[in-house]
C-alpha cells in the first residue's frame, strides 16, 4: 500500500524531501546497502535527481519493509509534516481506485 501511495505522490516527494539523511537512515535501518549509497552519494546532495535515485532504487528493492522505513524517515522529519498529511490521507479507497483506473487502462490500451 505505501509503495502504491509513493508512487502516485512522487512528485510531491521527490519536490519536498531532502535525501541526504534519509538516505543515512535506510543504510542505517538496512534498507540499502553500502554500494547503493555510496552511488546516491556520488550525486550532488539534497538535489532531486538524488532523491528520484532512491526512489527508483526503493521501487526495485526487494527489502519487503523498504516503503515502512522510508515513511518512517519522513516522518522523523518535522519539516515534511504536511507530506506525511498527505500520505496518511490517501486513503485505501483511493489508492483501490487507482488500481481499478490503471487495470482498465492495460487492458483496454495494453499500456501503462
Amino acid at each position: 500500500m505505501l509503495k502504491l501511495k509513493f508512487r502516485k505522490l512522487h512528485e510531491k516527494v521527490v519536490s519536498s524531501v531532502n535525501p541526504a539523511s534519509i538516505i543515512n537512515f535506510l543504510f542505517q535501518e538496512d534498507v540499502i546497502d553500502p554500494d547503493d549509497m555510496r552511488a546516491l552519494n556520488r550525486i550532488k546532495k539534497g538535489s532531486q535527481r538524488q532523491c528520484n535515485e532512491l526512489l527508483a532504487l526503493l521501487h526495485t528493492s526487494e527489502h519487503p519493509e523498504a516503503f515502512v522505513h522510508l515513511y518512517l524517515a519522513i516522518k522523523r522529519k518535522t519539516s515534511l509534516q504536511r507530506l506525511v498529511e498527505d500520505i496518511d490521507n490517501f486513503t485505501a479507497e483511493s489508492v483501490a481506485s487507482l488500481q481499478q483506473k490503471e487495470q482498465y487502462i492495460r487492458e483496454h490500451t495494453g499500456r501503462f
